[in-house]
């Protein structure tokens, strides 16, 4: 499936920091960043699983805020871009 996950993550304290380093660490692991707090992600269904519950462990739910969109089948395939080019193909591989 293709994701589009984006986050907001609090960055006023330490805390607040250590979390935003901590959810992009997250999902650098399942996916490719493609802008500061957003991830072109394509993975299994089990894979969302995980990915959801490792930024749930991590984020402070009344402060951050993170959303997953699911998109259509192949979607990051027909991205239009303005600006840079996409570094990466989203269904390349990519290092940890």
């Amino acid at each position: 499936m293709d994701l589009l996950v984006t986050y907001d993550v609090e960055t006023t304290t330490p805390a607040g920091q250590r979390r935003l380093r901590k959810v992009a660490k997250i999902c650098e692991g399942y996916g490719h960043r493609v802008q500061k707090s957003v991830f072109e992600v394509v993975c299994r269904d089990a894979d969302k699983v995980k990915l959801v519950a490792a930024i749930e462990a991590v984020i402070d739910p009344a402060r951050d805020s993170v959303r997953i969109y699911r998109l259509p089948a192949m979607a990051l395939d027909d991205v239009e871009h303005l600006g840079r080019p996409r570094a990466m193909d989203p269904r390349g591989p990519f290092v940890i």
